[in-house]
């Protein structure tokens, strides 16, 4: 990541400006098909200036999904992702703002995708991210239970790998196909399925 420590104050909004182009951009066309090129137009600079700031396509990419979320959760008192059972609700609100911008979304499948490649510039982005967002979904499912008195709920480490994973899964499905999968809706049942599941345990259907 380039180092924004001690960045003049005019600096940070022209970056500003640059990250709210490149949303538009890569939201309305997408990570492949937006070009530097049109964002340098959008906030009348040169294809080098945008690569000045940011050093690559690959790393404004990623700088996008970080505005992205920091956007998403900017009406929240702490500006951070809320805990217990409105972690959940916010998920799924993710989902569904997340079904207006596709080109935002395919951006984070493809990088997240690629990420796992050995010396990937997004790797230690989504590792990170991954191993937060976990982190944070097993602190929920503590909080809930705590509330609600629960002594004895299923493998929360499990079921928070889960939500991330069926949250990605559904992404991809929707972007090959919009018209066979509902985003919001389909990300609703799922983490409303593993919520349930983990905080009311019982025997699996599936066990031998």
């Amino acid at each position: 990541m380039r180092k924004k420590t001690g960045a003049r104050p005019e600096t940070l909004v022209r970056r500003n400006e640059i990250l709210r182009a490149a949303t538009d951009v890569f939201g309305s066309k997408g990570s492949v098909n937006g070009t530097l090129a049109e964002i340098a137009d959008q906030v009348g600079m040169t294809h080098a200036g945008i690569l000045h700031h940011f050093g690559s396509k690959t790393q404004l990419l990623l700088e996008v999904l970080t505005y992205r979320d920091k956007t998403d959760v900017e009406h929240f008192t702490e500006q951070h992702i809320p805990g217990g059972i409105d972690l959940f609700r916010h998920l799924v609100n993710t989902a569904i703002a997340n079904a207006e911008r596709a080109g935002i979304v395919q951006a984070f499948v493809v990088l997240s995708g690629e990420s796992v490649t050995a010396e990937h510039p997004a790797r230690d982005y989504f590792a990170h991210r991954y191993a937060t967002l976990r982190e944070e979904i097993v602190e929920a499912f503590t909080q809930v239970c705590e509330e609600r008195g629960i002594t004895d709920p299923g493998p929360v480490r499990h079921a928070a790998a889960s939500i991330l994973a069926v949250m990605d899964g559904l992404q991809v499905q929707w972007l090959h196909d919009p018209s066979a999968v509902d985003l919001a809706e389909s990300t609703r049942f799922a983490i409303e399925a593993i919520v349930s599941a983990t905080l009311h345990p019982a025997a699996s259907d599936l066990a031998e």
